[in-house]
């Protein structure tokens, strides 16, 4: 293990994510709301840390092997929610202990969206973006960012992006170059954020508040300025701009790539993971709609606007919110929690387990059904019309099997806690899916539980931004024998 790059890296990269203060620091100095002094420390104090660490061993060059590419991803997103947690823990106008200042930090970067904090309307303009802010990069992966400009630094890059990009066929890059690849992500991440800034802006909201809710639309991270998140604005149209933007968002950026590339929307269409995804989305979008209307929850418009909004937050694990769905009738609050265990698609910057295991399982199964009844037959597993190698099929049915036990083991841990079934059940669920919004107490925020069960979710985050493996790999004995 090359213990001194790694920790040289990581003071490189801490040295870069303290600069991500500033602008809310200049937010604060705008609007004086009196909170710029806990940004400028906690920018001094992060640059010094990354500086203290990467100074002794600035000259280490060496290539990345595979398995410090697993522990750069994983440290790297641990010490980032410890230095994202820095100025909110200095902010006197947020007035939150430690734990709560990593939990929001770090749900923040995970675009999970799960928050501790009550009165959002009232905190400053510059904690407001801040939050926002960090959903935005942790969206599409500070790691990936990090991808780009490492090779100038003498680094590969290659490792680091197969241990961060999401999905379980991770050998596809968009150009050749690694860094050509990260950079290609990273503008059309940035095209995404701004268009749909615009459209927002258009739609009625505030110049600010469109900025801030562009990030965590296009982070799926689902962070808002207000309270009542998007049902603040009370406006059909800022709803189905979210739906779009949430969708497109859902898909795998190399489809934005070849489809900018190639000027064509064809690719959407012919790829069989994102028609899966949309397929699963509309469905959700008529049932929700439907059972609403049936039920006489709301008149017929409603139940289609809130319907349709909801399902799609949900689906695409992005969390906001526009009705309480947790009171709805029959079986919606649980049917709709439950959709954002599929999320959207691999190499997209939604949570969940993505559409392609879902459909690769589904498939498996349809396979194992016809193996029943013809023994002899030979059926391979398709995606459109390529066959999929049994070593993805395996490594799918391993990730889910692993998805599970990580899911049963936090959840007793969390019950142990004293929190009730709902809770615990939707709170493990939500983080693991880097969903946010929850059941039970969790329903509205996650202030009210204990903090145990807060660092317990924390990891639960950690697992479902990295995909399990990730993770996992480095906890094992084989991985640390030379």
């Amino acid at each position: 293990m090359q213990f001194r790059l790694i920790i040289r890296i990581l003071g490189l990269l801490l040295m870069v994510f303290s600069l991500s203060m500033l602008p809310s620091a200049v937010v604060s100095l705008i609007y004086d709301d009196g909170a710029h002094n806990a940004f400028v420390l906690g920018f001094l104090l992060v640059l010094c840390a990354g500086f203290i660490m990467w100074y002794p061993v600035r000259n280490r060059r060496k290539e990345l092997r595979t398995r410090d590419g697993f522990l750069i991803t994983v440290m790297f997103w641990v010490v980032l929610g410890v230095a994202g947690s820095v100025p909110l823990s200095l902010a006197p106008s947020v007035d939150l202990t430690y734990t709560d200042a990593f939990f929001e930090s770090f749900s923040g970067l995970t675009t999970t969206g799960s928050t501790v904090i009550t009165g959002i309307d009232s905190l400053p303009k510059s904690i407001q973006f801040y939050r926002q802010q960090l959903q935005w990069l942790g969206g599409m992966g500070i790691v990936v960012l990090a991808v780009a400009v490492l090779p100038m630094l003498g680094i590969g890059g290659m490792q680091l992006y197969r241990a961060e990009i999401p999905g379980p066929m991770k050998d596809s890059k968009l150009t050749p170059r690694i860094a050509e690849t990260a950079k290609a992500l990273w503008y059309i991440y940035l095209t995404l954020t701004i268009v749909c800034a615009l459209a927002y802006w258009a739609a009625g909201m505030s110049f600010f508040d469109a900025i801030a809710h562009s990030f965590s639309t296009v982070a799926i991270g689902g962070f808002s300025t207000h309270d009542a998140s998007i049902g603040y604005f009370d406006s059909a149209t800022i709803e189905m701009i979210a739906i779009l933007f949430m969708i497109l968002s859902c898909a795998n950026f190399g489809l934005h790539f070849a489809a900018w590339h190639s000027k064509s929307i064809s690719h959407y269409l012919k790829d069989p993971e994102y028609r899966f995804f949309l397929f699963i989305a509309f469905g959700l979008m008529a049932l929700a709609s439907l059972v609403l209307w049936g039920t006489h929850t709301y008149n017929l418009s409603d139940s289609a606007r809130y319907g349709m909004f909801v399902s799609v937050s949900l689906l695409t694990t992005t969390g906001y919110g526009t009705a309480d769905f947790s009171t709805w009738p029959l079986f919606l609050p649980f049917l709709l929690f439950m959709a954002s265990f599929v999320g959207g698609s691999a190499g997209s910057t939604a949570g969940g387990m993505k559409a392609i295991r879902v459909l690769l399982i589904l498939k498996q199964g349809m396979r194992e059904v016809k193996r029943l009844i013809h023994p002899t037959g030979v059926f391979p597993v398709k995606i459109g019309k390529r066959p999929v190698s049994n070593r993805v099929v395996e490594s799918v049915w391993g990730f889910f099997s692993v998805y599970i036990m990580a899911y049963a083991l936090i959840f007793f841990g969390l019950l142990a806690t004293g929190l009730d079934f709902e809770t615990t059940w939707s709170a493990v669920g939500s983080s693991l899916n880097n969903l946010g919004p929850g059941l039970g107490e969790v329903a509205l925020n996650y202030g009210s539980i204990p903090d145990t069960a807060k660092w317990l979710l924390c990891f639960a985050m950690l697992l479902g931004r990295l995909e399990i493996f990730t993770l996992l790999v480095i906890l094992t004995p084989q991985y640390w024998r030379k």
